[in-house]
């Protein structure tokens, strides 16, 4: 009999890959959704890429509440914890609350029910220095300083829930074990036309929306590169106790756009070639935009992270950037995902 996997959030853009994948693999996948109403929304993106044939089940369960979790986790051999809460926005006063409860309900309801193994999907600013003033190659054994009062809110965050997952492993002496997955710029094909997180600037991007291009760096992972070393992780018996950076390779904004626009021809003719000088990115986040003000302490800054440890452990290797942001692309427009200007609509 196939394994169970449980897929924590099953309605988000990494989660439904991971459905899609541990299908197509062979395993019977059961996935979290907040309500009934979401269960066909899941099935209908799947189905996309393979054939759920009777193996896809669903559990009601929500990050913020005590409530499904021990129902969701039984029979399950193995969790891949890939959910963020909900109802919260990067300005939102608290981040940490929702992020790291979330996470310790999931790994209460695991530890209780006995499952193998727990992979976690953290963050690769959970692995970088905190203020971005020195640059650099950093592994998983740096963390970043919670603590830093310059820490934006998601970073700060991400980083406390991992923290969080690992103290309260240290404290439990059964048989469920824990692997973290840290994903750098997550890109590639999408499933609905709902875009979401990263994605969402390929969207804009081809939208024409953005008026160019800020000096930011991204360290680019596909998203089918992604799942795949969750699973490795989930598998493999090197991967249990340990912490997995899964970046990709380092390119500039201003290197997407290129990509986008060489390799998509007149469909890429909306992308912006113009550079945002720092000071103009700086002042729209003073001034206009508030959102931006969590991207300003990157503005040229080349931190990157080193994924010998998946290769060295796990054997995963991940594609080229461009490759990943051509079929991201690609998918978008023909799930006709990317957004019309206000100002080029009828």
């Amino acid at each position: 009999m196939p394994e169970l996997v449980l897929v924590t959030g099953g309605t988000g853009y990494i989660a439904g890959w991971c459905v899609a994948e541990l299908l197509r693999r062979g395993y019977d996948v059961r996935t979290t959704v907040r309500s009934p109403g979401r269960q066909q929304a899941v099935t209908d993106a799947v189905s996309t890429v393979c054939d759920p044939d009777g193996r896809l089940g669903f559990a009601v369960a929500d990050l913020t509440a005590d409530a499904g979790w021990e129902a969701a986790m039984k029979g399950v051999e193995r969790v891949l914890h890939v959910a963020s809460p909900l109802g919260v926005s990067a300005q939102s006063p608290d981040l940490v609350t929702p992020a790291r409860e979330g996470t310790l309900r999931v790994l209460r309801a695991a530890t209780a029910a006995g499952v193998r193994r727990v992979v976690m999907t953290s963050a690769a600013n959970t692995a970088s220095p905190s203020s971005y003033a020195s640059e650099g190659v950093t592994d998983e054994t740096l963390w970043t300083d919670p603590e830093d009062p310059a820490l934006i809110p998601y970073r700060r965050s991400k980083t406390l829930a991992e923290l969080a997952a690992w103290e309260f492993m240290r404290g439990h002496h059964g048989p469920t074990e824990l692997a973290t997955v840290l994903p750098g710029a997550v890109f590639g094909p999408v499933l609905t036309a709902d875009a979401a997180g990263s994605v969402g600037i390929i969207a804009r991007m081809l939208s024409g929306a953005m008026p160019g291009v800020p000096r930011i760096g991204l360290e680019v992972v596909d998203v089918r590169d992604l799942v795949d070393v969750h699973l490795r992780a989930m598998t493999s018996p090197a991967a249990a106790g340990e912490r997995f950076l899964a970046t990709g390779e380092f390119v500039w904004m201003a290197d997407l756009a290129r990509f986008l626009r060489e390799g998509l021809g007149e469909r890429g003719q909306q992308v912006p070639t113009r550079r945002l000088p720092d000071f103009a990115v700086r002042f729209a986040a003073r001034f206009r935009d508030p959102a931006l003000r969590e991207i300003t302490p990157a503005l040229g800054r080349r931190n990157r992270h080193t994924t010998e440890k998946a290769a060295r452990l796990l054997g995963w290797q991940p594609r080229p950037a461009r490759e990943t942001v051509l079929d991201c692309a690609e998918s978008l427009l023909a799930h006709g995902a990317v957004p019309v200007p206000a100002a080029q609509r009828p």
